[in-house]
């Protein structure tokens, strides 16, 4: 009995610590959930407050419209036209790598371009969007809807791609505008950039970016569960880039550009007055509409290896020896050093010897000049008359006289990639090539060959300043504040007309080696050549056994009106054979459009083998 007693207590306790425990467990089951719930309530609604309105609205930027580009008469050079485009972003999808794959399989992209879209997304933020192909046709339009439900991060949208009208005609001056890439990431600001798939890329596009680009707007939209957009909720319009205005006359560089015709080469057209480029042609050249949306490797390569470099501005980044184009600063140096009178007669003979020097520098008219003056020394292109000069001068002198006419120096125009180009000295090439300078490198330098390089665009900006005696501006293509130059001086003002004077005779003087050219207009300029190899002592120069490729540049400067410029034109034939045969028609064509005269018929570049 007393057993049966005991059991049933035991039972009793056992049954209370149990109901016990279990509501312990219920309270701290009850307490979890709660402080789950408060915590996720409390805490943390603005967090899931932003998810869930995310997943009910979507925030789309809205890129800013590119400013367009204008040439000096108001035609358009850089334009924008409307277009279907593909992008996708990564924060929207839910594996970035399965969409590239459709979106590779559907448009036909190469393993190349997945590549350089997956380097994109990895170097940019998740919730920009990345540019996978522009201009969509209706076919790729209508197969990317039918597979929207499988790509939640990709949409078309509708958006302006760049057009470039005028194609290869401004190709280096205008540039063009290419797809933004990993490397492009690193350097612009991602808020700026945020919704913009192109960016600068070379010429104008580049170099004013910042005032072409604008600002991104949004828009706030509410999507179905499938991503589609319902309804607008809210907007903020984008700012447009500013219109861009060139000082290029597209007349003039479609002019430049014929008139080059097959030649490889380069011709620059300023207003010294100002300093304003009306014309930087560089032929050969390339279509830069190609490189908006991503040119093909092959074509890419194509370019590269093209042996006649369509990709180089031969305006502003190559540079050539600028041979008999610059007598007559080298006439003004000789006169300002005391070194010449230019009244006073020389006897130029088929050579010149260095004192103590068996070595002959041949003229480049193989029997000579006789005696011959300044003027004379000019528009007959005198070799032998410089080379002494230049003996007696020394490089030193000449590197500082032709350093302020910016021989060697970068211009400063406003375009990307330009070259200084090289005035050389007796320092210079104990610093570059530790060696010392010998009489005969500064005899050549005499007549612009040997170590001396300028670009086409320095020497249009030289025969401007020969042609205002001395008042120099800085080369630009778009206006903006700029540094005024101060005028060069000399010791007398009288040495500026001899040198102008001179430079008159080339054109207008029977025998200057330039008269073919006389125009209706008075012209004052200066022929040249540029060897392109050394001819040995005793060798002579033969034009009909060389390969074209050997053939000596063919230079010429000058300015118009004489007596009162208003262009100034530098003109660089690659191969060309003479300054006077192939250069100087061209300048003269050029000249005759701006001064809207009818072009003489027999003025055309013709390869000819001697002369300047």
């Amino acid at each position: 009995m007393l057993d049966r007693l005991h059991d049933h207590g035991r039972a009793r306790r056992v049954f209370r610590l149990r109901i016990l425990f279990a509501a312990l467990i219920s309270l701290v089951v009850v307490l979890t959930l709660l402080g789950r719930a408060a915590w996720l309530q409390i805490a943390q609604h603005d967090h899931y407050l932003a998810k869930a309105e995310k997943n009910r609205t979507r925030v789309v930027v809205v890129p800013p419209e590119r400013g367009r580009i204008f040439d000096a008469q108001g035609e358009v050079v850089a334009d924008n036209v409307a277009t279907y485009q593909v992008q996708i972003t990564p924060e929207h999808s839910r594996d970035v790598g399965t969409e590239l794959a459709m979106l590779a399989d559907v448009l036909g992209l190469g393993a190349r371009a997945v590549e350089a879209l997956e380097e994109r997304i990895r170097v940019g933020r998740r919730f920009d969007p990345v540019l996978v192909k522009a201009d969509l046709d209706e076919v790729e339009r209508a197969r990317l809807a039918r597979l929207k439900p499988w790509l939640p991060g990709t949409e078309i949208v509708s958006s302006l791609k760049r057009v470039y009208p005028y194609r290869e005609l401004l190709a280096h001056v205008v540039g063009y505008v290419g797809r933004i890439n990993a490397e492009d990431v690193k350097r612009l600001d991602p808020d700026a950039y945020q919704g913009t798939q192109y960016v600068g890329k070379t010429g104008i596009e580049r170099q004013y970016e910042d005032r072409l680009h604008g600002q991104p707007g949004y828009r706030v939209v509410e999507v179905d569960a499938l991503g589609r957009e319902v309804k607008v909720l809210e907007t903020q319009r984008p700012v447009p880039g500013e219109d861009v205005a060139l000082t290029i006359d597209v007349g003039l560089q479609g002019v430049a550009a014929a008139a080059l015709g097959e030649y490889a080469g380069a011709v620059v057209a300023q207003d010294p007055r100002d300093g304003a480029i009306r014309a930087m042609a560089s032929r050969p050249s390339f279509d830069p509409n190609q490189f908006v949306d991503g040119i093909s490797h092959r074509t890419y390569r194509e370019l590269l290896e093209d042996p006649d470099r369509p990709l180089y501005n031969r305006a502003t980044t190559a540079t050539y020896p600028p041979g008999s184009t610059i007598k007559p600063v080298m006439g003004l140096a000789g006169m300002e050093y005391g070194l010449l009178d230019p009244d006073k007669r020389f006897f130029a003979g088929p050579y010149y010897q260095i004192p103590g020097n068996d070595h002959r520098y041949r003229d480049w008219r193989k029997w000579g000049h006789g005696w011959v003056d300044f003027e004379e020394s000019v528009y007959r292109s005198v070799d032998v008359y410089y080379y002494d000069l230049a003996y007696r001068m020394g490089i030193d002198r000449m590197h500082e006289f032709f350093t302020r006419f910016g021989i060697g120096q970068e211009t400063g125009i406003d375009l990307p990639g330009e070259r200084a180009g090289l005035m050389p000295s007796r320092d210079w090439k104990q610093r570059v090539k530790q060696q010392v300078w010998f009489p005969g490198e500064t005899v050549i330098a005499g007549i612009g060959q040997g170590y001396m390089l300028s670009t086409i665009l320095q020497l249009a900006d030289m025969t401007s300043t020969l042609a205002l005696s001395g008042v120099r501006h800085q080369p630009w293509l778009v206006a903006g504040e700029r540094e005024p130059r101060p005028r060069m001086t000399l010791s007398k003002d009288a040495y500026w007309e001899r040198a102008r004077e001179a430079m008159r005779s080339v054109v207008g003087h029977e025998r200057g080696t330039a008269h073919k050219i006389e125009a209706p207009y008075p012209i004052a300029g200066k022929t040249g050549t540029a060897q392109v190899f050394s001819v040995a002592q005793d060798d002579e120069y033969d034009a009909e056994e060389l390969e074209r490729r050997l053939h000596d540049h063919a230079l010429f400067v000058g300015f118009a009106p004489y007596d009162d410029p208003e262009l100034s034109v530098a003109v660089l034939v690659e191969h060309g054979g003479s300054g006077s045969g192939t250069a100087a028609p061209i300048a003269r064509q050029v000249m005759d459009f701006w001064f809207d005269v009818e072009p003489d018929a027999e003025v055309q570049p013709e390869f000819t083998e001697y002369g300047d």
